[in-house]
Parts: structure tokens; C-alpha cells; sequence
């Protein structure tokens, strides 16, 4: 009888493609098969974030409720982020599981489920060149890596200590697992990095020196792939050469995630984020100016130590001239191997309250532009079958869009005529 597997991947889409690694090596080296179900599966894992504090807790939270439900003979294994900055304290604190695999040794998990109590969270271990087996979550898109770990320094950011330095992997890999997808019925890639405009820096081993825009060209020019994203890109490479290939590009998708995190230039020096206030807004006008279509996203923290109200006052500032389709705010949260944990906070219900004003506002701004795009036609690649006679997909420029319809639909790109949208969908029906 095949050996069963249960998975929970908390965090990110590198994350979520991490599992699917991890899924297709256990497939195809020790024939496990997913299962939804934890209290049948002889192997638990859970992949881990650390990037927030909540997801630091609800490890634990799950641990102790897989513990109760798993076989007696059952493995538990802690992967990902939090394994790699916690380590050995994970098995401490739950001695009950039997390994931890740090989210830059993916590629040993075929190894590690064999020695009971081993931690393996190296975080300059090279998996740049490893070529994993295939397994993806959806037939419809696949997520690959274009680079592993992170070169930045940013203060709040515990990245670059649970992923390591960053590695570009090598460009003929890519596109090889890109055709692997296509022709598996694959129509959409997502690109993903901690910094994937950053692509080509740095390579382990003589390859040839591509960029990023080199390298978006080159995705493109792969026959029967209609659809390109990719995340995230740092808003201090994003040069004219790229915003140039972004725009002109057919096959790649009129959606930009910016990561602005502040407003502010004092708090971006002093998050170590590289680039002004300035910059960040003339490369958002540039682009909204290249691709009037263009939908832009961004990561937003507020009350990171020393934010005055002048600062958070130029937060709101850029969202307000930006005006983006979609934010994901946060206050701040002290991470541990991070130089702001050392930095004196900001009283928590400052905080909070400008949380809450920043989310308020953006709200208005999404109500806005809910007039705009009612009766806009899009093109949705529809990859989603919901449980109340609808299908989902995402247009070209991220819109969730749903419409009354089948499985047929299912890997199809349509034209859809937007009707009802509120703040994160929007209802739609197909026309000719």
C-alpha cells in the first residue's frame, strides 16, 4: 500500500511552491501520495513562515493538535522558515517531532525522513542546480523558482537569515521547467523570488550572465505559454529596461506587486530599503503611464520604530497619489536576527490606529475604482470551480473574476463583461 502524506504550508507562494517540491520528492523517492486527511497519513508536515509572529504561534497551535490526531507510528517534520531560524528548540518544545528541514535544505527531505530527531537548516546550502521532481497543485499554472534566498538587508525582514544569501538559478533550468509545464497543460507561469528583478547577480557555478528583463524575454518566447507573473520585485531595480519589457510584453500579465513598506524617507533609511519616497513614485507614474491597465499591489508596515506622524503622513501620502488595487498592511511586528528588534517601538495602539486609518483609506479607494471597472471587458484565465455553480479565474491585470458556468471552462481564457464588483471579486458573463 502506498504510504500516505499530509501537508499544511503556511506563508508565502515560494512557501507553497517549497511544498510542492517536497510533494514530487517524497512522490517519486519513497511513493507517498497527498492526503487531506492528518489522521490517516504516515507523514505530517508542516512548512513553516516566519516572517510575522502569528504564524510563529500557530505552529505550535498545530503541532499539538497533529500530535493528538496522527498514528501511533506516524512523523511529524517542521519545514520551512520558522525551522530554519528555530532549529533544535522546535524538537525541545515538541519532542514529539521527528525532524526539522530548513526552508534552504528542501531538496534533502528524501534524506531527512529517515533519521529520527535530525536538524537540517544550513541556510547557505546550495539547492540552485538541484533539479526536483515535478508536482504542482494546480494543471492549470505553475509557480517556479527563479532564485533562492535574499541579498537584502532590510531591518525588519528575517529573510536572509531562514533562506541565506541569494542565488539565481541557472536559466536554462527555468526554462526547462517552464516547457515541462506548458506542455503538461500548463497555460500561466509565476516567476517567484525574494527579489526577482535581481535575477542574474549572482550564479553558483560558470553560467551565462542573464537579467531578469533577458530572462522575461526569453519565458516569452516559449511556444504555447500565454501568460507570465511574477513576484516580487524590488521597487530599487526596476529600471527603465524592465517597466520598458513589462509594458511591451503581450505574454506578461499587467499586474505589479511594489513593495513600498513606508512612505516615509527617514523610515525607508532606516529600514535599509535603498530607495526615496521619490523614486518609488516615479517609477509607479512611469509604469501607470507604460501600461495604463496596469493593476498595482504592495506590502505596507506601519509603526516600525521611529515612525513619527510626519512619516505616516507621507504613507498616506503615496497611497493616496498611487491609489493601489490592492495593499497588504500590517503593523509592524518585532522578528527575531533583525536589527529593529532592537529599536524602540512604537506604542502598540499608535499603531493600531494607524492601521486602521490606512486600511479605512485604501477601502475608499477600492470603492472607487469599483465604478471604474463595472462594464469593462477583460480576458479571465479561468482556473477555479466553486461550490455555488461558479468558475474563477484572474484577468490579465489580477481581477478575480467569477461567472455562472461549468468545469468547461476550467484552463479556458474568455472575454468577460464585468456587472457587480465589490472590493476583492468581481461577477462577470462571458460574451463572443
Amino acid at each position: 500500500m502506498s504510504k500516505k502524506l499530509f501537508i499544511e504550508t503556511l506563508g508565502c507562494a515560494m512557501n507553497n511552491r517549497d511544498s510542492e517540491h517536497m510533494i514530487a520528492e517524497l512522490n517519486a523517492r519513497e511513493g507517498y501520495v497527498l492526503t487531506d486527511d492528518a489522521s490517516v497519513a504516515d507523514l505530517i508536515l508542516i512548512n513553516t513562515c516566519s516572517v510575522r509572529e502569528k504564524p510563529v504561534h500557530k505552529l505550535f497551535s498545530e503541532l499539538g493538535v497533529f500530535n493528538k490526531l496522527k498514528k501511533a507510528d506516524a512523523k511529524i517534520g517542521v519545514c520551512g522558515c520558522t525551522a530554519s531560524h528555530l532549529g533544535n528548540e522546535i524538537i525541545k518544545k515538541a519532542p514529539y517531532v521527528n525532524f526539522v528541514l530548513g526552508a534552504r535544505n528542501v531538496s534533502k527531505i528524501g534524506e531527512i525522513i529517515h533519521k529520527d530527531k535530525a536538524v537540517e537548516i544550513e541556510i547557505n546550502y546550495d539547492e540552485s542546480q538541484f533539479a526536483f521532481k515535478d508536482f504542482r497543485s494546480s494543471p492549470y499554472k505553475a509557480y517556479i523558482n527563479i532564485s533562492i534566498g535574499c541579498d537584502k538587508q532590510c531591518t525588519f525582514c528575517i529573510v536572509p537569515k531562514t533562506r541565506g544569501d541569494e542565488i539565481s538559478i541557472p536559466t536554462d533550468l527555468i526554462l526547462t521547467e517552464v516547457r515541462r509545464a506548458v506542455e503538461s497543460g500548463a497555460r500561466e507561469v509565476f516567476l517567484l523570488g525574494q527579489n526577482v528583478n535581481n535575477y542574474g547577480r549572482r550564479f553558483s557555478g560558470e553560467h551565462e550572465k542573464v537579467n531578469f528583463t533577458e530572462l522575461l524575454r526569453r519565458v516569452s518566447a516559449i511556444e504555447d505559454l500565454e501568460r507570465i507573473r511574477f513576484t516580487s520585485p524590488h521597487p530599487l531595480h526596476m529600471d527603465d529596461e524592465f517597466l520598458e519589457e513589462f509594458a511591451r510584453n503581450p505574454k506578461i500579465c499587467k499586474s505589479m506587486h511594489m513593495p513600498l513598506q513606508s512612505g516615509s524617507n527617514a523610515i525607508l533609511k532606516a529600514m535599509k530599503r535603498g530607495y526615496t519616497k521619490e523614486w518609488f513614485l516615479n517609477r509607479a507614474a512611469k509604469l501607470r503611464e507604460m501600461a495604463p491597465d496596469v493593476n498595482i499591489s504592495t506590502d505596507i508596515i506601519v509603526a516600525f520604530p521611529g515612525e513619527s506622524e510626519e512619516d505616516f503622513a507621507d504613507t498616506m501620502d503615496v497611497l493616496n497619489k498611487v491609489r493601489f488595487e490592492q495593499v497588504f498592511s500590517f503593523k509592524y511586528s518585532p522578528r527575531p536576527m533583525t536589527e529593529a528588534e532592537k529599536m524602540e517601538e512604537v506604542d502598540s495602539e499608535v499603531g493600531s490606529e494607524r492601521l486602521h486609518i490606512l486600511q479605512s483609506r485604501h477601502d475608499e479607494i477600492l470603492d472607487e475604482l469599483k465604478e471604474v471597472r463595472m462594464g469593462q471587458i477583460v480576458e479571465v484565465y479561468f482556473e477555479e470551480l466553486r461550490s455555488d455553480g461558479y468558475v474563477a479565474g484572474r484577468s490579465d491585470n489580477n481581477i478575480m473574476v467569477k461567472v455562472k458556468g461549468s468545469e468547461e471552462l476550467l484552463g479556458q481564457i474568455a472575454r468577460v463583461k464585468i456587472g457587480e464588483v465589490n472590493r476583492t471579486v468581481a461577477h462577470g458573463e462571458i460574451i463572443a
